[in-house]
């Protein structure tokens, strides 16, 4: 990418829209390298580096507070590797528990699917009386817990 990108030049590079530059910088995740005369933010090698950097954790699943806690690590020079790979620890046991709640919902919806009956008028279609009994025990179980 050649050096000293404008804002628009910069986000086409980088495969992202001028918005998320902006919301970016204002989060501090990025800035730009200078300014020019005229106001205009200019872009280099480093930001393009620093954006990648940020899709690369996105894709990966971190949230955007999580990215700027492991951009603060990579230039820390009190931090190790240890401490990025007990951020990637946490968040790889947080895409487990998902997963594992995933599959419970896979089961549950294959379970309710092998009730249907399709050809059965719709006020017997036992996925909607199944919705309707847990949505209701699920409120009643609640009001038991607040009583």
């Amino acid at each position: 990418m050649p050096a000293g990108l404008t804002i628009g030049q910069f986000a086409k590079a980088v495969g992202v829209n001028i918005q998320t530059v902006r919301y970016y910088e204002r989060l501090k995740l990025l800035n730009p390298s200078a300014r020019r005369l005229s106001g205009y933010r200019v872009y280099g090698e480093e930001e393009e580096q620093r954006m990648r950097f940020i899709k690369n954790a996105q894709a990966l699943g971190f949230t955007l507070q999580e990215i700027a806690e492991l951009l603060n690590l990579r230039v820390s020079v009190q931090a190790r590797c240890g401490d990025v790979q007990r951020k990637a620890e946490v968040k790889l046991q947080g895409v487990e528990a998902k997963m594992k709640a995933l599959q419970v919902l896979v089961r549950a919806l294959r379970g309710l699917i092998r009730t249907c009956r399709a050809g059965q008028s719709i006020d017997r279609c036992q996925i909607l009386h199944h919705m309707e009994r847990e949505q209701t025990s699920t409120n009643q179980s609640k009001k038991r817990r607040e009583s």
